[in-house]
């Protein structure tokens, strides 16, 4: 299968895209791990992304377009993927349907992991982070530490980062509102968008998602 992944930022789609991946055994391709492996292998398509990077800028969307070209083309991809923050708008969307049909492909679904808004702050502004390591994760609702500010890990200080503020996840939902969720509306003209209640269990709302492909796929 090719799928597509959507979401407001906290709408969990890096864990989903973990499990459904594994599940379907096909790819989790993420635009972050792109990113991440292109510039660290010093690729020609890292080196460009990193020189708009380095000066503060975006990276162009034909940057991002190559580099997950690139990656649909590996050979584990051959029998379907997952993308998971590409396409980010609708530019990329046209660009990622031309490619596909390009080889004679399409995508069979676009996953669209649904949460109020008000739910997206409470789980990213209560995130507590340590300066000691940052895999020791914490939330103040969730996963409370057993002493406030502190690591029950390691006993560091938790913090919590400048991008989890309130203020910051509220511009990064404007963000999403207006470049990322008319993506939603391209897509639902294609009669692709399958809209998955995303709060509760993470294996629930997985359940959720798999029941969904497999209706798509019958």
């Amino acid at each position: 299968m090719r799928i597509v992944l959507v979401g407001p930022p906290g709408a969990g789609k890096g864990t989903q895209a973990a499990f459904l991946a594994k599940n379907l055994a096909i790819p989790h391709i993420s635009t972050g791990d792109l990113f991440r492996a292109n510039i660290s292998q010093q690729t020609g398509l890292g080196k460009l992304a990193k020189s708009y990077m380095d000066k503060g800028e975006l990276v162009p969307d034909e940057v991002t377009i190559a580099m997950a070209k690139d990656r649909m083309e590996q050979p584990d991809a051959e029998n379907g993927f997952l993308l998971d923050g590409f396409p980010r708008n609708v530019s990329q969307a046209e660009a990622l349907d031309e490619m596909l049909s390009t080889e004679g492909m399409k995508l069979d679904a676009v996953l669209d992991l649904e949460v109020p808004e008000d739910e997206v702050v409470r789980r990213i502004a209560g995130r507590r982070i340590c300066r000691n390591d940052s895999a020791h994760v914490f939330h103040v609702s969730y996963k409370a530490p057993k002493q406030e500010g502190v690591c029950d890990v390691c006993g560091g200080e938790l913090y919590q980062r400048d991008d989890d503020s309130e203020d910051t996840v509220r511009t990064r939902l404007e963000v999403y509102h207006t470049q990322t969720e008319p993506i939603i509306d391209y897509y639902k003209a294609q009669g692709l968008v399958v809209t998955i209640p995303a709060l509760g269990k993470v294996e629930d709302v997985t359940a959720r998602s798999m029941e969904a492909l497999a209706r798509e796929d019958a």
